[in-house]
């Protein structure tokens, strides 16, 4: 009986861990994008201040392209000004971050259609 425990203990404590495991894979993934984000954006030149907003701020260009009338000089203009980044080095952000988070819209953009967006379970209007 005392081995029973044990083996119960083991597989509780086994199943915890995949768990775990299981709810970091996917911030590990977005961190590796974000990374590869804000690597883009110092290769580019683009200066941040605050990498995690910036990562943030990135990450929301893809939805407001996915919105009625979303365009990239719509996306490109509510960067501007932003932490002092200029309209060009708006549109600098603009595209890397596309082509980070999004980057099937790239084409689309590329051939002055406006992107579609596959409707997310759970998430309207994105």
């Amino acid at each position: 009986m005392a081995s029973h425990n044990c083996l119960m203990r083991i597989a509780v404590a086994v199943t915890a861990g995949l768990g775990v495991a299981a709810a970091m894979a996917a911030p590990a993934r977005a961190d590796a994008i974000d990374d590869q984000f804000l690597g883009a954006l110092n290769s580019a030149g683009v200066d941040y201040q605050d990498p995690a907003g910036t990562a943030a701020l990135g990450q929301s260009i893809c939805p407001m392209l996915a919105q009625p009338g979303g365009t990239f000089a719509a996306a490109a203009s509510s960067i501007a000004g932003k932490d002092g980044i200029s309209p060009a080095m708006a549109d600098m952000f603009t595209s890397i971050a596309i082509s980070m988070y999004c980057p099937s819209m790239m084409q689309s953009l590329a051939h002055g259609e406006v992107p579609t967006v596959p409707q997310l379970p759970g998430a309207p209007g994105i």
